[in-house]
């Protein structure tokens, strides 16, 4: 359990992806560039097995902006995206409903 103002301190904002790469000898992940209202950052992401690159580009999306960064596959990923894993184990993106601008806050 985390408390109520330990979740007041999660930062989600909507972000748009800019550009999406294969990550070499890696199956699984993409190196995904997103806006994030005029900030650019990247994020590594393993969602190869369900979208395709043209799927991803241009998506609005949701992310933890707030997250410390990790190094994944040797990438600086600076930020988390949200997804939902279902019954048989496939991802789906959260995204917003309504079209928004990059870099809104999540309330």
């Amino acid at each position: 359990m985390v408390s109520f103002d330990e979740f007041k301190n999660i930062e989600l904002r909507t972000a748009r992806i800019t550009e999406v790469l294969e990550v070499p000898e890696k199956d699984r992940l993409y190196k995904l560039s997103i806006d994030l209202g005029g900030e650019q950052r990247t994020i590594v992401a393993g969602l190869r097995e369900f979208y395709s690159a043209e799927e991803l580009k241009g998506k609005t999306i949701i992310v933890v902006a707030n997250l410390e960064p990790a190094l994944i596959a040797g990438i600086k990923s600076e930020a988390m995206l949200l997804a939902v894993k279902d019954k048989e184990g496939k991802y789906s993106l959260i995204v917003p409903e309504r079209e928004t601008e990059a870099g809104a806050r999540v309330e």
